[in-house]
């Protein structure tokens, strides 16, 4: 069962070895610390329990998959907070996973849970919002109750997601805008990049050598895509329906090929406890920020590439005519080749960011995204890389802060919506051109 200690232990999961944690926070956002928490399985002889550090942290080291019952003590929570939810959670968990508990506080008593009530049930699963050590400060509630440190926090969040989508966004735009392809697979690069990076930790213990490799072999994908599939059926005159439907059935088979080879698992890419950060009020992951610079870095880079550059400069041109930039002495397929191994290679390090920051990637983390992804392409303006960049900002930071007055259920049906009014407004997106050359 879980070992007894005054206070948070880290918990790193492994084949004999589960980890329930989580971080508690006050409404403030200020974490709680001296909480403490109990931890009973349904058949095991007595609770153990836990303390949480000064950063709110507390972790559970588990060596039996089951059911289990995480519990805190209202009594020791800071002076003037409540429990907005039941006081205990029902969790089922397997070996070699994280699973967390939330215990959001307010500081209003007539918002607080009543006493007694059924235990919520949990099972083991990957956020698609935030990191398990960032939810005690930005867990919402439908309720829709504001407070600006929650405003901060949420905004940060979506700065955040929206530089990580665009990362794959900018990929899945160049693709349409050298080949006119949407392509529908571009999701299970993300879940690749991220998976290879798993695998490569696993083997070296280090993450930026992990990371690295997984993103040369996604460029390397990209290229073998292009070789093997892409550019022969482009040789044989397929129609961009065509090539889109053989883009979904590639999808399909390499969801298969994930779940058969790594299952449901989450698979955590740093095993480690996520460290977090306060800056300005707002508390991310290490991981987060460092995630966050990547990929700054990386766009900014393919930005420059695509202005300045010979190669970009020939890039823009096949994107606006094929036609007269072969006329011109450009080799398109080459261009496009290039394309292809560019846009693996950033979904891939999108991938690898997105399992840091989510502390976990699983076999559909992608395709969770992909609706995002051609929501930023459409919004910014289809075919352009900087109008995927922005579109990507806009759709992350109201996917991230929807959830300050709504459901976190509707966050992404929000960013969609939004996305359908402004093309009733600007159908060609906001970079868009209202006509194509060509």
């Amino acid at each position: 069962m879980a070992s007894p200690a005054a206070h948070a232990v880290t918990c790193a999961p492994d084949p004999t070895t589960a980890c329930l944690q989580g971080v508690i926070k006050t409404s403030a956002g200020v974490p709680a610390a001296g909480v403490k928490l109990e931890l009973k399985a349904t058949k095991a002889p007595g609770p153990q329990q836990v303390t949480t550090d000064e950063a709110g942290s507390w972790s559970f080291s588990i060596d039996k998959a089951g059911e289990y019952v995480v519990t805190v003590d209202p009594a020791t929570l800071p002076k003037g907070q409540f429990l907005k939810g039941q006081g205990s959670r029902t969790i089922s968990i397997e070996l070699f996973n994280t699973g967390s508990a939330l215990f959001p506080l307010t500081d209003d008593a007539s918002a607080a849970a009543p006493a007694g009530g059924d235990d919520t049930k949990e099972t083991t699963k990957p956020s698609t919002n935030t990191s398990q050590a960032e939810t005690g400060a930005a867990t919402t509630s439908a309720s829709g109750e504001f407070s600006w440190p929650r405003l901060w926090q949420q905004a940060a969040s979506g700065i955040r997601m929206g530089l990580l989508l665009s990362l794959a966004a900018v990929g899945l735009s160049l693709v349409y805008g050298t080949t006119g392809l949407s392509n529908f697979a571009h999701a299970e690069m993300v879940s690749m990049g991220g998976i290879l990076a798993f695998l490569f930790m696993s083997l070296t213990g280090n993450i930026w050598l992990a990371g690295g490799i997984a993103v040369l072999l996604m460029a390397c994908f990209g290229w073998l895509q292009d070789a093997v599939l892409w550019k022969p059926l482009r040789r044989k005159r397929l129609s961009l329906m065509q090539l889109m439907i053989v883009s979904i059935g590639l999808s399909i088979v390499l969801q298969n090929v994930f779940q058969f080879f790594f299952g449901a698992n989450v698979l955590r890419i740093d095993p480690s406890t996520p460290k977090t950060v306060q800056l300005f009020g707002v508390t991310l992951t290490v991981q987060s920020y460092i995630a966050m610079g990547i990929a700054l870095v990386a766009i900014i880079g393919v930005g420059l590439a695509l202005k300045y550059s010979r190669f970009g400069r020939a890039t823009r041109a096949v994107s606006d005519n094929p036609a007269l930039a072969e006329a011109s002495g450009i080799d398109v397929n080459r261009v496009v080749r290039v394309v292809w191994i560019a846009s693996s290679a950033l979904a891939g390090l999108a991938g690898v960011l997105l399992g840091l920051v989510l502390n976990g990637i699983s076999w559909n983390t992608g395709w969770q995204f992909l609706l995002l992804l051609f929501a930023a392409v459409v919004l910014g303006g289809i075919g352009t890389a900087f109008g995927a960049v922005v579109g990507a900002m806009i759709i992350g930071l109201i996917v991230e802060m929807a959830n300050i007055w709504l459901p976190g259920d509707l966050k992404h049906a929000a960013a969609l919506f939004i996305l359908i009014i402004v093309l009733l407004v600007r159908p060609q997106g906001i970079f868009g051109r209202k006509e194509r050359i060509g």
